[in-house]
């Protein structure tokens, strides 16, 4: 295996594991839909966080580990997909000239929604979704592409997924040996915190009521 990319997988579960410390349940946004980049996630599985951990804790490996996949993808994409790389070259220069408000987010923040759950019948004045969106509109569109160029894009399209699968199961394979250190952070970290959630509630359950 690539040394430099067991390299990375170990300093993922390094930064994980210093950040682990300075969760809060109650600081977790509650979730009306399943997270795209964890639910069913290969990684999160190979590393014993995809049953009975919040979800804050496991996305927030996961978004590390994603970092790592998209650097093996675009460097792979920008040595041998050259329409690809032109293509993704104009979508960045569109971007950076749009509001991002999603861009700069420490790891555990990224994937999940800008915005929180508006109220019923109190609807926001403005979203940073929805600026992110208004300035995305007021850009040309693209150039249109070739046949050719398309007939391209799809083949690379292919290859650069094929790239991302095989980083996967890198990946995968190098987070095995850390589960029983990351099995101990949430020992020492997370399931402490729950378990005095869990008694709390217990006792507000067995609260008697007031007597009239």
């Amino acid at each position: 295996m690539d040394r430099t990319l067991e390299d990375r997988v170990a300093a993922a579960v390094r930064s994980w594991g210093r950040w682990v410390p300075r969760w809060q349940p109650g600081e977790s946004r509650a979730r009306t839909r399943p997270c795209r980049l964890c639910l069913g996630s290969p990684l999160l599985g190979h590393a014993g966080l995809d049953t009975d951990v919040p979800h804050a804790v496991g996305h927030a490996l996961s978004t590390r580990l994603k970092r790592i996949t998209d650097a093996e993808v675009a460097d792979y994409t920008e040595k041998n997909l050259p329409t690809l790389a032109a293509e993704l070259g104009r979508a960045e220069e569109r971007t950076r000239r749009s509001y991002r408000p999603q861009e700069g987010l420490d790891p555990e923040f990224e994937g999940l929604p800008l915005d929180p759950e508006p109220e019923p019948g109190a609807p926001f004045l403005f979203t940073l979704a929805g600026l992110a969106r208004d300035s995305s509109r007021d850009l040309p569109p693209p150039p249109p592409l070739s046949e050719e160029a398309k007939a391209a894009l799809r083949i690379e399209i292919r290859l650069a997924d094929e790239c991302g699968q095989h980083a996967v199961a890198l990946i995968g394979r190098a987070l095995e040996q850390y589960r029983p250190e990351i099995r101990q952070t949430l020992a020492r970290h997370v399931e402490p915190q729950i378990q005095a959630l869990m008694a709390d509630l217990q006792r507000e359950l067995n609260v008697p009521p007031l007597s009239g």
